[in-house]
């Protein structure tokens, strides 16, 4: 594995090099998409995000993904001015002027926008929101998919939520990068983070399984982003008899468990190869429970898109 090796490495795309992007309501090119050096996002981190999918022309679970931006927008009384029609709007807009139709990815950012001075105030982003939708094609690495991905705990963990609730996908990923250039800086790829009580958490990007005697485990989910992924990965076991439980676990469960693997929107499922240098279970790469949720995701995106299709005409 190369040292830059992440779970969010991507096949190449040429067609990468030219997009148009969304910035507040017009299509730049981009090399010269551009946000204000007073932007309230960029001085501040002071800003949500979202990561969808397109699969044949389908934003996949969108209605979800809405749910989690609007209620991260609530929470900071960030008023976008947008409703989740308008936001589909923008996502469809962009993907048509970049003839964009089916294995991308979009990173939809809403900022509280300009401010009038460089200062922290919020009352001083006076000049409506920022928004900006990027979106492109977009296939996971098979390298990534095939290998899977070694992590390594770190000092670095997801916090209470009344110092920063690890739910809101916020600008301020300060938290996670620290983590993941603790995991670099150990030789691994990417960070498993502990809660504040020292169980096994989430990594820097992604959630996080672990698979023992035939059993699914992940966190309560107190401590780590309410990852639209991780839901269906657990809807998807309860709905197909496979023993899945939230609970506490420590380190010395994920070092014995029998497989792991991640969840986030762009890789779906990405198997973990080791934690801390110890290899997970005997297999090469992805485990057969792993491979078994991964073809059940894959089925439920496509049933996902058909119905969403025959509702629309």
């Amino acid at each position: 594995m190369s040292d830059n090796h992440t779970t969010h490495d991507a096949e190449h795309d040429p067609r990468n090099e030219d997009l148009l992007i969304w910035v507040n309501g017009e299509l730049a090119r981009k090399d010269e998409a551009r946000v204000s050096v007073y932007d309230s996002g960029f001085m501040l981190g002071d800003g949500m995000w979202e990561g969808l999918r397109l699969y044949d022309g389908v934003w996949a679970f969108f209605d979800e993904h809405m749910d989690r931006l609007f209620n991260s927008l609530k929470t900071v009384s960030l008023d976008s001015g947008l409703t989740p029609r308008g936001v589909r709007d923008i996502l469809d807009q962009t993907a048509a002027a970049n003839n964009i139709t089916t294995n991308a990815h979009c990173r939809l950012m809403i900022t509280r926008g300009r401010k009038a001075k460089p200062f922290q105030h919020p009352g001083l982003s006076r000049f409506g929101p920022t928004v900006v939708a990027i979106i492109e094609h977009s296939r996971p690495a098979a390298s990534v998919q095939g290998k899977g991905v070694r992590l390594a705990t770190v000092p670095q963990i997801r916090g209470m939520p009344t110092s920063q609730d690890p739910k809101l996908n916020s600008h301020s990923k300060l938290n996670c990068v620290i983590a993941c250039l603790q995991a670099q800086q150990a030789g691994a790829d990417e960070a498993l983070m502990l809660d504040p009580h020292g169980f096994v958490n989430t990594t820097n990007a992604c959630n996080f399984f672990i698979i023992r005697r035939g059993e699914v485990w992940t966190s309560t989910g107190d401590y780590c982003m309410n990852g639209v992924t991780r839901r269906k990965v657990i809807e998807l076991c309860e709905d197909n008899d496979i023993p899945v439980s939230e609970k506490n676990f420590s380190l010395y469960e994920a070092y014995g468990a029998d497989e792991a693997f991640l969840t986030g929107t762009f890789g779906a499922q990405t198997p973990v190869a080791q934690i801390d240098g110890k290899k997970i279970g005997s297999q090469e790469g992805a485990g057969p429970i792993t491979l078994q949720i991964r073809a059940l995701y894959r089925d439920l995106v496509a049933q996902y898109v058909a119905e969403y299709k025959a509702a629309s005409g």
